[in-house]
């Protein structure tokens, strides 16, 4: 392991300066989400839990999509470790509300430490975790350092690193080297990421190809009730969905429905903004495009004229890909790199986006490869894609018969992951045959 650098040693003078201020701010976001004065103290280290006894082994996620994306490997690793319990930290209020609804047994949350010694100690001394998991990018200098430092083993899986944050730690070769070095293992999403923790500085030998994660999450809950209910007041008209939308997304989608409208004059669309409280603006968009609109946060339901179905909640997405055939998923058409596609396609659901897939690019490209994906770039050729699908049942099937098919090999490949943690990490495990991780 390298020594602590000179730009370790600035940065761990100076946070305690700066602490108060980002305290401020991280306390005001969470207060703004009605979390609790005692929870929002989490964040200095002031645990609101007790430690569960036996092993405990901790996951640090920056927000929902890093969350949830381990709580199928916390699953798989509690059926191999039946005697350890499991800790998720994240940054956000959304975040917690959903993995307290989604979290596997043996599991509990608490928002994560600020990267501040005495955040850090507080927390690592109430909670005294057996083993660490960082998802992701989550390079926190203390955390990582004060973690190795009581001789917690660290892994970093799922490893993802924009082409900036590369660029960014590059320029401090030997700090970037100081902090990859605590690591026992560094999963990587890809191989491009491998390579880049490589260059970073990372000990090749521990830098393993992985998969993403995202693409073996549990899919989100599904309410049968309200699939039920949605459907009977849709049936027998057609229907598409557009997911997680973002700002700039919603103008390019409801053109394309309206152009659809003059073939389907019956089709329904079903939109779910990525953010629900975005629903106010994105319901005054629709009424400005002449279209009539029912909203879920009110409890409507569709009626016979209703033509787009506002769903502006949280954590229905599951209920919503039950409902639809194929789906355009957003953070596509704006530069926001795209969301996780394998959550639709464990519903069946094939996909039209827009250019911006980068946040998950080798899994786009799989789905595209297995049949499952169709690139639009603007509302014509969105419109010209939802046209296809719905004039084709054939080729609807075969592309949703692809999106399962991507998903089988994603779920095998998660006992891989499972096993090299265990085994890198030194912790039990109940199989006698431990397949390798695959080396990059």
């Amino acid at each position: 392991m390298t020594r602590p650098t000179a730009l370790y040693r600035l940065y761990r003078t100076v946070t305690p300066l700066l602490l108060p201020l980002v305290w401020r701010q991280a306390a005001r976001k969470l207060r703004d989400h009605g979390v609790s004065r005692a929870r929002s103290r989490e964040r200095l280290g002031h645990a609101t839990l007790p430690r569960p006894a036996g092993r405990l082994i901790w996951f640090h996620a920056a927000s929902v999509g890093e969350s949830l994306s381990v709580l199928q490997l916390i699953t798989r690793l509690g059926v191999r470790l039946p005697d350890a319990n499991f800790l998720i930290t994240s940054g956000t209020a959304t975040s917690a509300e959903l993995l307290a609804k989604r979290m596997p047994p043996r599991c509990r949350h608490q928002f994560a430490p600020l990267d501040g010694s005495g955040p850090v100690r507080r927390f690592l001394d109430h909670w005294r975790p057996d083993a660490a998991l960082f998802v992701e990018s989550e390079l926190w200098p203390q955390m990582i350092v004060e973690a190795a430092g009581r001789g917690i083993p660290l892994a970093l899986v799922n490893a993802r690193l924009s082409a900036k944050s590369v660029a960014g730690w590059k320029r401090w070769p030997d700090t970037a080297r100081f902090l990859l070095s605590h690591f026992a293992l560094l999963m990587a999403q890809s191989r491009g990421t491998a390579k880049d923790l490589i260059e970073m500085g990372a000990p090749e030998g521990r830098v393993k190809l992985g998969v993403n994660l995202k693409s073996t999450s549990a899919p989100p809950p599904v309410d049968t009730a309200v699939v039920e209910q949605i459907r009977a007041a849709i049936e027998p008209r057609p229907l598409w969905l557009a997911s997680s939308t973002h700002s700039g997304e919603e103008p390019v989608v409801l053109d394309a429905y309206r152009r659809l409208l003059v073939a389907y004059p019956d089709l329904v669309l079903i939109l779910a903004p990525r953010h629900p409280e975005r629903g106010q603006e994105v319901a005054d968009l629709i009424a400005g495009a002449g279209l009539s609109c029912a909203r879920r946060s009110t409890g409507a339901v569709p009626g016979p004229s209703t033509q787009v179905y506002l769903a502006d909640t949280l954590g229905e997405t599951g209920s919503w890909y039950t409902l639809a055939p194929f789906a355009f998923l957003g953070a596509s058409l704006v530069a926001k790199g795209g969301h996780n596609p394998i959550e639709p396609a464990q519903f069946g659901v094939p996909l039209i986006t827009g250019p911006h897939r980068e946040n998950a690019r080798a899994a786009y490209d799989a789905l595209a490869a297995a049949g499952g994906l169709i690139e639009a770039q603007d509302a014509t050729t969105l419109a010209a894609a939802v046209a296809d699908w719905l004039d084709h049942p054939e080729r609807l099937k075969a592309a949703q018969d692809g999106a399962r098919s991507l998903v089988q090999r994603q779920e095998q490949a998660l006992e891989t992951v499972v096993s090299g943690i265990c085994a890198t990490l030194g912790l039990e495990t109940l199989l006698e045959t431990k397949p390798e991780v695959g080396d990059v």
